[in-house]
């Protein structure tokens, strides 16, 4: 596994930065990058603070706030640099967990040997964008003969269990399968 630092992390890389409440980038000993972010380097990771997140040239950098992010709005985050991984759309280091009482989803990388569904970050993403669309939308509901939240818990797990596409699960339940 390759190791990050302020010389490569910039550089095709997936992340997850945390919200920091109260820091300050100082001054000094930091870097401004030409859309105006700015970011301090320690021992253990890098500050940064920008006004835009998610794709960032070549990466894909993730945030995740304390209180709800608008784009545009200047936030200061931390990741360490262990948190960092190489992003190519060949790895499949990447599973999606779902919190069915929040409708919320989150992309994670897996860290373990846990026997996990794995994506690449492009699928997952994918993924992502559809169980969305089935927790916002009923319409597609209408032609099946089960209530809406057994089909969503049924859909959203087999489309983070499986290579099947939405259609072939739709499909499959439709017929029985």
């Amino acid at each position: 596994m390759k190791t990050y630092n302020k010389t490569n992390f910039f550089k095709y890389t997936y992340c997850e930065f945390q919200e920091v409440i109260n820091f300050e980038i100082p001054e000094r000993n930091n870097y401004k990058s030409k859309s105006n972010s700015l970011y301090y380097f320690t021992e253990d990771g890098v500050y940064r603070e920008s006004n835009h997140w998610g794709r960032v040239a070549s990466c894909r950098w993730r945030l995740t706030t304390v209180s709800p992010y608008k784009n545009q709005q200047r936030i200061t985050a931390f990741a360490k640099w262990k948190d960092f991984y190489h992003l190519n759309e060949k790895e499949k280091l990447f599973f999606i967990s779902i919190n069915f009482e929040t409708k919320k989803i989150n992309i994670k990388v897996q860290n373990s040997d846990k026997a996990i569904f794995l994506f690449t970050l492009g699928d997952a993403q994918r993924r992502e964008k559809e169980i969305k669309h089935l927790f916002k939308e009923v319409k597609w509901a209408k032609y099946f003969d089960e209530s809406i939240e057994k089909l969503r818990y049924k859909i959203i797990m087999k489309l983070i269990n499986s290579n099947l596409s939405l259609q072939q699960i739709k499909t499959n339940i439709k017929l029985g399968l």
